[in-house]
């Protein structure tokens, strides 16, 4: 074999091992997700690099509903440096930082620099994940609230052993926790079938679950209030059996980032993955 011929084999060779020293990338673990993800994979999306360098070799993964900054120095002191978030990590559905720099804004400043300073890489898992069927966030959170046996037809509506308005908030609250739990409606209404809409789908979504004549509570993350809110309260008044049960954006969706954690875990062995629950910041005065 002449010299050149033995050069090349032998750098064939080695081809595999060099390839198994790479380390993982950030890049590399965004394009495993998007290969498994089982859904097509789609432009323009919010699913991109919010902040860090994609190239960064990774030491750990941290999968969280929502990257607050709280959420980031408990991600950091586990040895994770790339945060998968669900929501936005500078507080706008785009991420955009244009405005919040050309303020000088102090909170940004001290958050990214967190960043910069621990290495770390922030991407978010929204729009992909949520177009997966069944629909990951409603139906984790229904098995949380014990709900699995009772779908009726779909992920978002259940027929549940009748209860009232408030025996069934209470038991919500209870089990989740949610402590901040908001109702509208009569807490006497006696109920059975429920639409469930985690997150922040918005009034379309939320009123056309509710004009759904045997569907009595409608139970969601967050809404405006002005929409909605005003829409059930309006409702009630009208003399119509319906009721609204607000959980909290963070408390309805975080079942379903527990579960994206558990579903990376088995995409990503090179190094660990946990999942890093979101504080929910609210609290009512006792």
């Amino acid at each position: 074999m002449r010299t050149s011929q033995w050069l090349v084999a032998a750098l064939l060779a080695l081809t595999p091992a060099l390839s198994a020293q790479q380390p993982l990338t950030a890049r590399d673990v965004v394009q495993r997700i998007q290969q498994n993800i089982g859904v097509p994979w789609t432009e323009p999306t919010v699913d991109t690099f919010k902040d860090g360098d994609p190239a960064t070799p990774v030491t750990g993964i941290a999968v969280t509903m929502m990257a607050t900054f709280d959420v980031l120095q408990r991600a950091a002191a586990r040895g994770a440096n790339l945060v998968i978030t669900h929501e936005p990590t500078f507080y706008d559905h785009f991420d955009k930082l244009d405005v919040l720099e050309a303020e000088h804004d102090s909170v940004t400043l001290a958050k990214r620099a967190f960043i910069r300073e621990h290495r770390m890489v922030v991407v978010r898992m929204h729009d992909h994940w949520h177009r997966r069927r069944p629909e990951p966030m409603a139906t984790d959170l229904a098995r949380v609230l014990g709900w699995e046996g009772y779908r009726a037809g779909s992920e978002f509506l259940y027929r549940l052993p009748e209860t009232t308005l408030g025996e069934l908030a209470a038991t919500i609250r209870r089990r989740l926790p949610a402590p901040t739990l908001r109702v509208v409606g009569d807490s006497g209404l006696l109920v059975t079938k429920i639409g469930l809409s985690p997150g922040a789908a918005g009034f379309d979504r939320h009123r056309q679950l509710l004009q759904q004549d045997d569907v009595q509570v409608l139970v969601i993350g967050e809404a405006r209030e002005w929409e909605t809110v005003e829409y059930v309260a309006d409702a009630v008044t009208a003399g119509r059996r319906k009721a609204l049960i607000i959980l909290g954006h963070v408390r309805s969706e975080q079942d379903g980032m527990e579960e994206f954690a558990r579903w990376l875990g088995g995409l990503v062995k090179e190094v660990p993955v946990t999942f890093v629950p979101t504080v929910d910041p609210f609290w009512a005065p006792r």
